[in-house]
């Protein structure tokens, strides 16, 4: 099937995008009470977490992550939302979603991978890794 998307739902999802790169937690919590899929992914496969975390906005991700987003959905390039916050050097992000359940070890690279190379010991040190 190929129809073509409702141009309505293409400009709310694009809104819902927006409020996760600014960090909206309480718009992004009522748009997903209302039905938006917590887990829902643009067209490069980044979630609404990834999104949050990767721009710095942990209170954003642990809203969706309250809501059932999935604190290890890789976006297309096997990337995880902890690991582009290890990146970015996000501590607070980094612990909500450690909170949430983020598993150190997904995605490619890992956090734990990405720890490593930029020589972050104590972040190791968090994940129980060595």
């Amino acid at each position: 099937m190929s129809e073509t998307p409702d141009p309505e739902v293409i400009e709310l999802a694009s809104k819902v995008f927006d409020l996760a790169r600014t960090g909206d937690a309480d718009a992004l919590a009522a748009y997903v009470d209302a039905g938006v899929p917590a887990n829902l992914t643009n067209d490069k496969g980044d979630s609404l977490v990834m999104l949050a975390a990767y721009h710095g906005h942990a209170a954003a991700v642990s809203a969706l992550l309250e809501r059932g987003a999935d604190a290890d959905r890789a976006n297309d390039r096997g990337q995880t939302p902890l690991a582009g916050a290890v990146f970015k050097g996000e501590d607070a992000v980094i612990r909500a979603l450690l909170a949430g359940g983020a598993n150190p070890e997904s995605g490619t690279p890992s956090a734990v991978d990405t720890a490593r190379m930029f020589g972050k010991a104590e972040l190791l040190e968090l994940f129980g890794a060595r």
